[in-house]
């Protein structure tokens, strides 16, 4: 797998740059991409400090131009493409009766839309150099099942399924698999925030909120990114070769199929 190339969003902390590293032991050159450059460049400078190869991009994945053209710069920088990971998300906690219009569009334009144009900028560049890639996409838990304050979240992770199994299906053809993973309760400061405000909205503490999200996972442990980033690490390898349109539950245990 050397000198191979992943371009992965919201690298810069968390499950992504959990991803990140794990990528770059396998032997991947990694573009750790992120809307904060600062917290890019510290997990580049990680992946180099173990030895490995990577670089920092700035991007806002909202913005259909903005993946375009840091996958373009991928490109020039390294000369080839091999993997896609749009990991980069948000995550507002409310009642359903609470959501806002702006809410709405904000967390579509990042979750899904974010998904989306990724999904272009990665074909447009795996037919430029004529071979087939891997495209992988964050779904959820809670795009498995519906939660509780997690309406407009658990509404784009859904969206993300059935982005990928419509991705899945379109762009076989072209030797391009799509799969989504599906994390659960993370120790991620997304997850921590999550917490928090659902703490703060029942007026309980940080520890019972999340033990809220915890409480019916089969292993009895939150789960670390590094649980999920080999998953993503099984996708974006050789091993996976015949899986394409799949959403990977990475739970412990909470949902089963």
């Amino acid at each position: 797998m050397s000198k191979k190339v992943a371009f992965i969003t919201g690298a810069g902390q968390g499950i992504g740059e959990a991803i990140a590293l794990r990528l770059a032991q396998d032997g991947f050159i990694v573009a750790c991409a992120d809307l904060n450059i600062e917290t890019a460049q510290l997990v580049k400078e990680k992946i180099i400090n173990q030895g490995g190869n990577a670089f920092a991009i700035q991007v806002d994945v909202a913005k259909r131009e903005d993946v375009f053209q840091a996958i373009q710069k991928t490109l020039d920088l390294c000369g080839d493409l091999n993997v896609v990971i749009n990991n980069a998300g948000i995550a507002p906690i409310m009642p359903i009766e609470a959501v806002t219009p702006e809410i709405y569009q904000k967390t579509m334009d990042i979750n899904v839309g974010g998904v989306l144009w990724g999904i272009q900028a990665a074909v447009e560049t795996f037919k430029k150099l004529g071979h087939g890639g891997k495209i992988i996409s964050a779904s959820s838990q809670a795009g498995q099942v519906g939660n509780p304050e997690l309406s407009v979240y658990g509404a784009t992770k859904f969206a993300v399924r059935g982005i990928t199994q419509t991705a899945a299906k379109e762009l076989a053809p072209l030797g391009i698999t799509v799969n989504a993973y599906c994390p659960g309760i993370v120790d991620t400061p997304m997850m921590r925030k999550v917490a928090q405000d659902l703490a703060d909205l029942s007026g309980e503490s940080f520890e019972w909120g999340m033990q809220q999200f915890a409480q019916n996972i089969t292993l009895k442990r939150i789960s670390k990114p590094e649980d999920v980033a080999a998953c993503v690490s099984f996708l974006s390898g050789p091993d996976s070769d015949y899986i394409t349109g799949q959403a990977i539950i990475v739970d412990g245990g909470m949902v089963f199929n």
